[in-house]
């Protein structure tokens, strides 16, 4: 039947048959390739050939089988008609001729080039795909169906399932990765408080509180003069409210319903008790992401932080759960830490009492945070030993000195950071009496 079509009919369903197999093989790819999560975007926008995609990729192997299906006829016949120019055109000999060139081109034509395009352009490939391989789909479903009942029940022996689709939920560590490589489709600035709410739930409240001895709030012991200044001079919107120690806190006093009731009358201690709010205690263990969540709920925006014995350890506000979000509000890290000296030489004198957190992020560094606290505790335990002032010592590769101590804590440290790790400094000369880690 085929010796009686003229050559150059049988060429053109040649090309025909190739053009048709490069369809099928760049859907494949386009369709397997294109962003699931854009295309999800693209569907809740109503684009019509994204629908069609969504619909098609909800059983990848009924679309795989339609694909495979026309793909593998097409070639197959395209295969049959070569043979038949071949043997035409040089006899017997002809056939293993038509083989390597068909094999070429098919590679060529049909398959690299096609695939090629539909990995770098997904959507311009498989949206219009979607509009024929659908009807398709519908028209050759019984034998897709008999053909993946056989393909699903081999599967099966082997342990996997198929019928529901792929799992393209991300972890948190994907998503990270999605949000580092999202380039210049995200300000680098959002970017980073993005990546800081994933790390919000590797910190605890004992990380960002304000330690117990560094808490200002209104003693009722003291004289009202004393009380009253503090009020009007005061940096903060609430105090915690006690009796001669923390420990007896009370309460916690809004200094606008304090300043809204003296314009009335004047005020008394025994006022301040009344319009006092009750205190709200913050386990120190409890996640970051989780008291955010706690302060939004009780609505609250302060509370004291008590260990598991129940004796406070310090207070937290959800400012400094925010500010572990957005960052500082100023670029000179001594603007907005009293525990941070800037001086002349470029070097910064630092509390012990400063969280090793706060030192990370201000300065760049990455010291171990799930130890130790503070820089005091920290040292300690690095040294096993209070150490005397001058002593310099390399934590990771950071250089830190030591310039003022007491009988139990250490007071202070110096930083340079300037330093590069390894101990260089750029423009001076290192620092003396390393002892390294």
């Amino acid at each position: 039947m085929l010796d009686d079509i003229p050559l150059s009919t049988l060429f053109g369903v040649l090309a025909l048959l190739i053009f048709i197999s490069a369809f099928f093989s760049g859907s494949e790819t386009g369709l397997l390739s294109i962003n699931r999560y854009r295309l999800k975007h693209l569907k809740n926008e109503g684009r019509s050939g994204a629908i069609r995609a969504s619909k098609l990729l909800e059983r990848p192997d009924r679309l795989i089988g339609i694909i495979l299906l026309g793909n593998n006829f097409v070639n197959i016949l395209a295969s049959a008609i070569a043979t038949v120019i071949a043997i035409r055109l040089w006899g017997e000999s002809g056939i293993m001729i038509a083989t390597m060139l068909l094999t070429v081109v098919i590679l060529l034509f049909a398959e690299v080039a096609p695939k090629t395009v539909a990995a770098i352009h997904p959507e311009k490939i498989a949206f219009p795909a979607s509009y024929i391989l659908g009807p398709l789909l519908k028209i050759f479903y019984p034998i897709v169906w008999l053909i993946n009942t056989f393909a699903n029940g081999l599967l099966k022996l082997f342990g996997i399932r198929t019928g529901e689709g792929n799992n393209h939920l991300l972890s948190r560590d994907e998503l990270r990765t999605v949000v580092d490589e999202a380039g210049q489709m995200i300000p680098k600035s959002h970017q980073s408080m993005l990546l800081n709410i994933f790390d919000l739930e590797k910190a605890s409240v004992e990380e960002i509180m304000v330690p117990r001895n560094e808490i200002v709030g209104i003693d009722l012991e003291n004289s009202w003069e004393e009380i009253l200044e503090q009020i009007l001079n005061s940096q903060h919107t609430r105090l915690p409210v006690f009796n001669g120690d923390i420990d007896n806190s009370i309460g916690i006093l809004h200094l606008r319903k304090f300043l809204a009731l003296q314009k009335q009358k004047e005020v008394t201690k025994q006022d301040i008790k009344k319009i006092i709010k009750e205190m709200y205690y913050i386990p120190e263990s409890t996640p970051l992401n989780t008291q955010l969540l706690n302060f939004q709920k009780e609505r609250r925006r302060i509370g004291l932080v008590v260990d598991e014995y129940g004796d406070i350890q310090g207070l937290a506000t959800i400012e400094d759960i925010l500010e572990e979000i957005v960052g500082e509000f100023t670029t000179d890290p001594s603007d907005t830490h009293k525990e941070i000296h800037p001086q002349d030489d470029g070097s910064y004198l630092i509390d012990g009492t400063l969280s090793i957190r706060e030192l990370n992020r201000l300065f760049d560094w990455e010291l171990a945070t799930d130890g130790p606290k503070t820089v005091n505790g920290m040292v300690i335990e690095y040294l096993e030993t209070i150490p005397e002032a001058g002593t310099s010592l390399l934590i990771d590769n950071h250089p830190i000195e030591v310039v003022q101590t007491t009988n139990s804590s250490i007071k202070t440290v110096r930083i340079d950071p300037r330093l590069k790790k390894g101990g260089e400094r750029e423009h001076n000369a290192p620092s003396e009496n390393i002892i390294p880690k």
